[in-house]
């Protein structure tokens, strides 16, 4: 037995949802994770595994849809294909993360895993890998682990964790009890929360022995547990294709934050170390502004290879992916996503409407273009 906890740590990145609040830039068919949102160069995607390589080698998983399979290959050659786990439909994810832990566990029930979203930015990365490594001591211990961001502003858009008293952990000085995870508040509680110093945003990243984490899915949602068991069970085997094509479509829809996080912590099976990194999860085109300052001489942030803008008295984002000219002028926190076949024009204030705007589109027909 690996008695080293990073040396049995093992990464998932889940590889999910649209980000409809990023259409039409993010569509079904390019989810923002494959996108490049910050200039870097870099898509979110392959920073995502290339922060969390140095940890763990190849030891990687990837669950996607798939529609996605090249696209996520193309962006991750290095990834071998029996860590490639491929959603026939989205189910959430309680059903995502629990079927790569139960894989994991097959393979080897020590196994302590971590789950990442793959649509986060992320820095500085060495304070990043550090928290990460806090965490995987932790879970040693036998905790399922989160990451709390501490909050920079009184947001009313994420859920919060409550921190507790301080755990004795080797390797960990900053692990904390979890007393609670808390759901999206509104403005004052929000502020409150910040003030108070005890509360941290919820990213959604959980370390912990997959036996722990199983245990719990089996204990809150034992007819998804049976499910992703039976999964597991055929992966490494010829049997894999037949049986995920029949279980997986009858899967009950669970967040793993319901399923698994806040029932372990209401029986204190929680802890968290805070992150002190900068985080995003590029919610909206008001962050791709936050991500990508605009020129001193424009006010204007501009994205898209050989974008085309103009603009006057005039400040916000463009992303283009035409080679259409945009003139702007004399308007302020303006929002322009200019695409083949679609085009939105917003302000920031309004970005977090976008989704609306996707539903509407989606309930009138309109799918073509989502």
């Amino acid at each position: 037995m690996n008695t080293d906890p990073l040396g049995r740590f093992h990464c998932v990145i889940p590889a999910g949802g649209v980000g409809t609040r990023l259409w039409p830039l993010s569509r079904a068919a390019a989810p923002k994770f494959l996108h490049d949102l910050t200039g870097s160069g870099t898509t979110l995607i392959r920073a995502t595994y290339d922060r969390l390589a140095p940890l763990v080698g190849d030891r990687v998983m990837v669950v996607t849809g798939q529609a996605h399979r090249l696209a996520v290959l193309g962006q991750l050659p290095e990834l071998d294909d029996h860590n490639l786990v491929l959603e026939s439909e989205p189910k959430d994810s309680a059903a995502a993360i629990g079927l790569a832990a139960a894989i994991l566990h097959r393979r080897d029930p020590e196994t302590i895993m971590g789950s990442f979203a793959a649509d986060q930015v992320i820095g500085p990365v060495d304070v990043f890998q550090q928290a990460v490594r806090e965490a995987v001591c932790t879970a040693a211990t036998g905790k399922i682990v989160t990451i709390g961001i501490r909050p920079t502003v009184a947001s009313t858009a994420f859920g919060y964790i409550r921190r507790g008293e301080r755990l004795d952990v080797p390797g960990a000085p900053s692990a904390t009890h979890v007393v609670e995870f808390v759901e999206k508040p509104d403005e004052d509680v929000a502020r409150g929360y910040v003030e108070n110093g005890d509360y941290f945003w919820n990213a959604g990243m959980f370390v912990a022995p997959v036996s722990l984490m199983l245990s719990h899915l089996e204990r809150n949602e034992p007819e998804l547990h049976a499910g992703i068991v039976e999964i597991a069970d055929a992966w490494d085997t010829a049997g894999r294709d037949e049986v995920m094509d029949r279980v997986w479509p009858g899967l009950p829809k669970i967040a793993i934050d319901y399923a698994v996080a806040e029932p372990a912590a209401a029986v204190g099976d929680v802890a968290m170390i805070p992150g002190l990194f900068t985080w995003d999860d590029v919610g909206d085109f008001a962050a791709i502004g936050r991500l990508n300052p605009a020129s001193e001489n424009s006010r204007m942030t501009v994205l898209g290879e050989g974008a085309r803008v103009y603009s006057d008295r005039a400040s916000g984002v463009v992303v283009s992916d035409t080679k259409r000219v945009i003139a702007l002028i004399g308007i302020e926190d303006v929002v322009i996503v200019d695409t083949p076949d679609a085009l939105l024009v917003t302000t920031k204030e309004h970005a977090q409407s976008v989704k609306e705007a996707v539903a509407a589109l989606k309930a009138s027909g309109d799918v073509d273009v989502l």
